[in-house]
């Protein structure tokens, strides 16, 4: 966890605001009513430059073009860089962005702000990003009235509900101007920074070194995809497929093979990874702490930057990234499967 605790996570909000809609209405989620003024119906958009006047309106720019002429989204536009997600954005598309403004990316807590901007936890920005785009060219007037669940382009699904008269995503989320026109796409202006949740993050997370497929194969036969991808919160010690390698190693293939056919055996060992609470690199501190598993406890030793966590074995496991955001609470990769008493 060394130097992860001073990184930031308002980084990530800038990714949101990377969306991109589906052209079908059974899989589109877009923009509010239109309560900003921009209107996709009436071809008219404060940012685009579109106009209905009888002389020629002026050509559209692309989506970073666009963000960029307006102003107001001088975070999402440099996040969208640092990502590597800038020639994706200008291409043809089309997209749908839902946008978060400089002011959503404010109420991020600023600790988190300059991490998602630094190797390796770009991967993790480019999946938040990526979070707010869908593919397709998706218009206020296509979701209002309705209520769905949409794909974005990292693989989370987007809950998308203009049934109120307005828009808005995940339950909180508010879409504050509608129908800005793009060359390549629309965006959509939005108050808040939307996330992915953990099992979305897991599936979704490669930085060429660390990923966490083993894991999420573990946690689909054990049944936990649907309590790790709701509302939580929670902390994830989460094992590459490098540590569970070296578990499978040191069992031997049929022992291994056996505790992920034992399903009560596997829920076990998973939920003693997990913490009933959002707890921040910066907030760890040395001490024993419950898990979800409820019985036994892990042992956390915080040493100058580095953390390392004690189970049942003569072996700590250590953390090696720290702080990845989702919706409904953080994951922390180590490089040690944790095993509880009796396994």
């Amino acid at each position: 966890m060394r130097s992860s605790s001073h990184l930031s996570f308002a980084m990530i909000g800038v990714l949101a605001a990377v969306a991109a809609c589906s052209s079908s209405p059974s899989s589109d989620t877009t923009a509010d009513a239109g309560s900003s003024g921009t209107s996709g119906s009436s071809g008219t958009s404060g940012s685009s430059g579109a106009t209905d006047s009888g002389t020629d309106a002026p050509a559209l720019k692309d989506i970073v073009d666009t963000a960029v002429g307006a102003g107001s989204f001088t975070t999402l536009v440099g996040a969208v860089k640092a990502a590597g997600l800038e020639s994706t954005l200008r291409g043809t598309g089309p997209f749908t962005v839902f946008a978060p403004t400089d002011a959503a990316f404010g109420k991020v807590p600023a600790f988190l702000t300059a991490k998602l901007v630094t190797a390796p936890y770009k991967t993790e920005l480019g999946l938040i990003l990526k979070y707010h785009v869908l593919s397709g060219r998706v218009k206020a007037a296509d979701v209002l009235g309705k209520k769905q669940s949409v794909a974005s382009v990292e693989g989370g699904k987007l809950s998308v509900d203009g049934t109120s008269g307005k828009v808005v995503i995940n339950g909180a989320t508010n879409v504050t101007a509608a129908d800005v026109l793009a060359s390549n796409g629309v965006i959509h202006v939005i108050d808040g920074v939307l996330l992915p949740t953990i099992v979305d993050t897991a599936v979704g997370y490669d930085d060429g070194t660390n990923k966490f497929s083993t894991l999420v194969t573990a946690v689909t036969a054990a049944d936990l995809g649907a309590t790790l991808g709701g509302p939580g919160t929670f902390t994830v010690f989460a094992p590459t497929d490098a540590a569970f390698a070296a578990l499978k190693t040191k069992l031997g293939d049929a022992a291994f093979n056996a505790i992920l056919a034992d399903k009560a055996k596997l829920t076990k060992i998973l939920t003693y990874h997990v913490l009933p609470a959002t707890v921040f690199a910066k907030d760890v501190t040395s001490g024993q702490v419950g898990t979800v598993e409820g019985t036994d406890k892990l042992t956390i030793t915080v040493t100058g930057g580095d953390v390392t966590i004690a189970d049942s074995t003569a072996t700590a496991a250590k953390v090696i990234l720290t702080d990845l955001p989702n919706s409904n609470g953080v994951i922390h990769a180590i490089d040690k499967v944790l095993l509880p008493p009796g396994i």
